[in-house]
């Protein structure tokens, strides 16, 4: 998918201007570190769904940046997670080690306020022929900053990181520095994608993720996690896109909750996606979303083939 409003501008290399550098940054972490909101932030575009709970990612989502000297391909995962089994989770966390195994650098996010043994779990995976750099993120949440640089230190000694930058994504704080760093690591290339790409998911993909998040969003704890979105129907007529969409849940009882009384939660978490999709994608969407219940559908190797898992 490309930037709205964007054309591709081809233009002359300058012979003095340093060599282009491209390539794959998978961008990791456990549950909850703020990695898909780091992403939109180097992207300056909502792309990556973000909620206040742990493991709203499910899916593999590259984010592409392209500047003058570089072009970074973020690679966004799950959050890595050994607490909580199920076939699902277990098709998340395979996501994460494939991401390491294929690309040039990897972006560790970990949480300024603490590192955990989740955290140690996920240092654990990093490839050592691989370079890693560290994004201590929440810095705008942590109020004594002296604990920053003790904490620094004990980053420093769990993995030979290329650079460990505090940062905040939530405010920007850091950001540019963060990306000369991970391009330092980059390989010499030419790049992969136009310069007006934004990513290589289609709109079909996007508009059931916005949709999640919605859900993810306005529901409690445990709504969310059985749910998941196909999209039944995505037609396309001048600028209107027409989207039918089914969220499926595992249970009855949670398809009361998504719908609300009178279906008025349903209705909320539609209009709310698809005014992010307007946004996104640069045109009208008229949305219809059903809510069907499918059983077990988490624990079901067909079902999770079916919804890109």
């Amino acid at each position: 998918m490309r930037h709205k409003n964007e054309v591709d501008t081809p233009g002359t290399p300058d012979a003095g201007a340093p060599p282009f550098r491209c390539g794959r940054v998978a961008i990791v972490g456990r549950p909850s570190v703020g990695k898909s909101t780091l992403l939109n932030a180097l992207l300056g575009q909502k792309l990556s769904i973000t909620s206040n709970k742990p493991q709203t990612t499910r899916h593999r989502i590259t984010g592409i940046l392209t500047e003058p000297q570089v072009q970074f391909i973020f690679v966004d995962t799950p959050g890595f997670q050994r607490l909580h089994r199920s076939r699902l989770n277990e098709r998340l966390n395979r996501a994460v080690r494939e991401a390491l195994a294929d690309v040039d650098v990897v972006l560790l996010v970990l949480d300024a306020a603490r590192i955990v043994e989740a955290d140690r779990d996920v240092i654990a995976l990093l490839p050592d022929a691989v370079a890693a750099v560290a994004a201590i993120n929440k810095i705008d949440a942590v109020k004594d900053k002296s604990a920053l640089l003790p904490r620094l230190a004990a980053v420093a000694r769990l993995h030979a990181f290329a650079a460990l930058i505090p940062v905040s994504a939530e405010k920007g704080t850091q950001l540019t520095a963060l990306k000369t760093e991970i391009a330092k690591a980059l390989p010499q290339s030419d790049p992969l994608y136009p310069a007006d790409d934004l990513t290589d998911r289609d709109e079909r993909f996007l508009a059931a993720e916005f949709i999640r998040e919605k859900i993810f969003r306005l529901l409690g704890d445990e709504v969310p996690y059985a749910t998941t979105v196909g999209i039944d129907s995505f037609a396309l007529a001048g600028d209107l896109r027409r989207i039918h969409a089914t969220v499926y849940v595992a249970k009855t009882g949670q398809r009361g909750m998504l719908l609300g009384e009178n279906g008025s939660r349903m209705k909320a978490i539609a209009s709310q996606a698809r005014a992010d999709m307007e946004r996104l994608f640069g045109g009208r969407v008229f949305l219809e979303v059903w809510v069907r219940v499918k059983p077990k559908w988490a624990e079901s190797e067909m079902s999770l083939t079916r919804f890109g898992y």
